[in-house]
């Protein structure tokens, strides 16, 4: 058996005023054919479960082709339809195929097709015809839509977050499409889109609401019949009218046994909505709780989430910890420009310098201050252990470390860098648990690597173009009504 394996994953954050472009993709992955089992086969990555799963089964893996791009704006139509002219030529390519293993994001917006991912999954059934089985595996922070279920078979959502299960969500679904086509299983799905989002700072698989919703989709996996049963968390930071949380259910072609089960698991997760939105410390309460913690401290800056798409620029939180004097403190910021300066200046001379806000109002003011340029390296890094988004390989540009006389130690990027590895700490010849506090640039995703050395988390309510309020973002295209921004939503 031949079964194909195409990629697509980019999460949009259509509040941000920069836009994905094709060269965001070449800076990360376009991977065509071969290409696709050297850079996945080795990773934690779902694809990595496709090959694995696919050649446990003694089926060929046929790879057609797999983008990906850091979170970031809405994607250029230009190209979204390079993109997608790449996905059909790949197939008409690929030759006879038996089945396809897909892997959408499930928040990917474009400005030619708002609903990105069933753009290209609808793509691909058409180009396939309706009788080839299409499995796929997706971003539970994905706003899940009609056009996404209707292209495909089967769906499955990771089911942690930090998502650390990817690799094993890939293996699974290929290993179900042995069973489609050995067996003739037929995998029959149903799903259900409620009035509500869960906001980002309460979808911690293990932590409340997240783990009694895991906990009930696991009940509803055991069940005879049921192949599989998925939490879809939701993305906040995409104005679309799929923005909001779901759940699917596959069972072995038993569609009112799917749908009665989506709906017990829909109902749970309506009950909790009150739970699945709290309100977050601002910096200085923030750090007045972390400093009476156990030590190391992670700070989790929200507001400057680099996995939903912020600049990682934000100084909210750097300048809080300058002003405060606080021994021994970490943040990484984003500033090529500085990164420059801080070259030309050389290691261990003193240099004035404004680093980082330099996207906007949103991000905070510059950090400025006189600094002592510690290191310079060339910022690339890998990690071979299960890590947020399955990355293995990741470069941040050249990249300074820079420290004040107030204790602030400053790791500048001169590529934004999403903070799942501690290799981006120890690559610059740091140690993570020498610091009282670090500040890492995301919600739940960081806990994943920082809780090998961090006993203590604090998610700091801070401005910026990924607030953790999402009622304070101005949506134009999302359902109404719908919880928490009307409260009174009623669902049936």
């Amino acid at each position: 058996m031949r079964v194909g394996i195409i990629g697509l994953l980019q999460e949009s954050n259509t509040f941000l005023p920069g836009e994905t472009c094709w060269e965001h993709f070449q800076a990360d992955i376009l991977a065509r054919g071969e290409d696709v089992l050297t850079q996945f086969e080795d990773t934690q990555h779902e694809i990595g479960g496709f090959i694995e799963g696919l050649r446990q089964a003694s089926f060929e893996p046929v790879p057609i082709f797999v983008a990906r791009a850091l979170p970031f704006g809405v994607i250029t139509a230009d190209c979204f339809n390079r993109l997608m002219k790449e996905i059909r030529t790949g197939l008409q390519n690929a030759g006879p195929l038996d089945g396809l293993l897909v892997a959408p994001h499930g928040a990917t917006v474009s400005r030619s097709a708002r609903d990105a991912d069933g753009a290209w999954l609808a793509l691909v059934r058409k180009t396939v015809g309706p009788n080839m089985p299409i499995l796929g595996t997706f971003d539970p922070h994905a706003n899940l839509s009609n056009q996404m279920t209707s292209a495909c078979n089967s769906l499955v959502a990771y089911q942690t977050n930090p998502h650390v299960d990817q690799r094993q969500r890939g293996l699974e679904t290929a290993l179900l499409m042995k069973q489609v086509l050995d067996e003739g299983l037929k995998p029959t799905m149903a799903a259900l889109f409620l009035p509500m989002a869960i906001s980002i700072e309460c979808q911690c698989d293990y932590e409340e609401p997240c783990s009694t919703l895991h906990r009930l989709a696991e009940e509803i996996r055991e069940k005879p019949g049921v192949l599989s049963a998925s939490i879809v968390l939701g993305f906040p930071y995409a104005d679309v009218e799929e923005m909001g949380s779901a759940v699917i259910v596959v069972t072995e072609n038993d569609q009112r046994q799917a749908k009665d089960l989506a709906r017990s698991l829909a109902t749970a997760m309506w009950n909790l909505r009150h739970d699945s939105v709290r309100g977050l410390p601002n910096v200085d309460d923030a750090l007045q709780q972390a400093l009476t913690l156990p030590q190391p401290v992670c700070l989790l800056d929200t507001g400057d989430n680099i996995g939903g798409g912020s600049p990682g620029d934000g100084t909210w939180l750097a300048n809080a910890l300058l002003a405060k004097r606080v021994q021994r403190s970490l943040v990484c910021l984003h500033d090529a420009e500085s990164v420059a300066k801080a070259i030309e200046a050389g290691t261990g001379v003193k240099i004035q310098l404004q680093v980082g806000g330099q996207s906007g109002p949103p991000g905070g003011d510059p950090l400025e201050s006189e600094f002592t340029v510690r290191s310079i390296h060339h910022g690339q890094f890998q990690e071979n252990k299960p890590r947020h988004g399955g990355f293995s390989t990741f470069d941040q540009g050249t990249t300074v470390v820079l420290e004040t006389d107030a204790g602030l130690t400053v790791m500048v990027t001169s590529k934004r860098m999403v903070p799942f590895s501690l290799g981006q700490i120890t690559s610059c010849a740091l140690d993570p648990a020498a610091f009282r506090l670090l500040v890492a640039k995301g919600v739940n995703a960081p806990m994943a690597a920082y809780r090998e050395i961090c006993p203590s988390f604090v998610r700091v309510g801070t401005p910026g173009y990924t607030p953790a309020d999402m009622t304070s973002l101005d949506f134009h295209h999302r359902r109404k009504p719908m919880f928490p921004f009307e409260l009174d939503t009623e669902w049936a």
